[in-house]
């Protein structure tokens, strides 16, 4: 799973002023970041806004995003829920062609103990014909994936080849990286943290930020995977207030406001998101022309 070290980007997914998804705007987007030297692409994860669009609209993104790739990039396909059943059945009958493996994130709002989650993911497992990469993200779910829990799938199925974890704790990331299998990937899921966390032993990063500056980012992730740390900490110092601007109010309203003053896709979010306050975009702006 070599093809999944360094920087993936979480693809936003342009809405045109109507609402409908902007193809165009897209395919932008994904020869942006495939010129931009990122390894690989995460098609509709968290970042997708992937809960307001129909099942429909998921299958085109998803085949979209397949043909205009083109082969270039290695392809994972984000596919969760809080419905195991509903989940596996999505997984089983997914289209997979041009897609290497998909993210599914923890179930949310049940709030599931830890065995819950345990028998959540070894359901996947038995289900899954691609391999599957854990996502834990407890700010959003509610609940978090504990170390033991990670390490307990990750030693009884093979197929569960690594975690992108966004628990904000390095007690975690440390337990993670003393008790995993050798070849179980921890990936960071925070953009700030990604080269702290691949100090520890992480082997890259799922990005938001890298929607809009893939180029620079992902040069300081290869960096990190070199062992080059102290030559990658100004690009990751430099990129930090860009980084909590696109957080400000809500992922992606922030990138999608980066991304419009690119001129790649426009800032348009679906309900109950909407778009960067004035303030905000003006910051962000300020902000590109440093960095671009």
């Amino acid at each position: 799973m070599n093809k999944f070290h360094g920087t993936g980007v979480a693809l936003v997914t342009p809405f045109n002023t109507d609402g409908s998804v902007d193809y165009q705007g897209l395919e932008r987007l994904i020869n942006h970041l495939v010129n931009g030297g990122i390894e690989y692409l995460v098609s509709l994860g968290t970042t997708g806004e992937t809960a307001t669009l129909s099942k429909d609209e998921k299958k085109k993104v998803w085949e979209f995003t397949a043909e205009i790739n083109n082969g270039r990039l290695p392809l994972m396909a984000g596919i969760g829920g809080n419905d195991t059943l509903s989940v596996a059945e999505e997984i089983r009958t997914f289209e997979s062609n041009g897609y290497s493996a998909i993210l599914s994130v923890s179930p949310y709002y049940n709030k599931p103990n830890q065995e819950g989650i345990y028998q959540h993911y070894k359901y996947l497992s038995e289900t899954s014909s691609l391999p599957i990469l854990l996502y834990n993200v407890p700010g959003r779910t509610g609940i978090n994936m504990t170390p033991e829990t990670t390490c307990r799938l990750a030693h009884d199925f093979k197929n569960l080849i690594g975690i992108k974890d966004a628990a904000g704790t390095f007690e975690q990331f440390n337990q993670i990286m003393r008790d995993k299998p050798t070849d179980f990937m921890l990936i960071s899921g925070d953009d700030p943290v990604a080269l702290p966390m691949m100090s520890i032993g992480a082997v890259g990063v799922i990005s938001v930020i890298g929607n809009a500056l893939p180029r620079q980012f992902s040069d300081m992730i290869r960096l990190c995977l070199n062992g080059e740390f102290a030559k990658a900490t100004p690009a990751h110092l430099s990129l930090l207030e860009f980084t909590r601007l696109c957080f400000a109010e809500g992922n992606p309203v922030g990138v999608k406001a980066a991304l419009k003053q690119l001129g790649i896709c426009g800032d348009d979010v679906r309900l109950p998101l909407v778009k960067a306050s004035a303030g905000l975009d003006a910051q962000i702006t300020a902000q590109l022309k440093k960095l671009a």
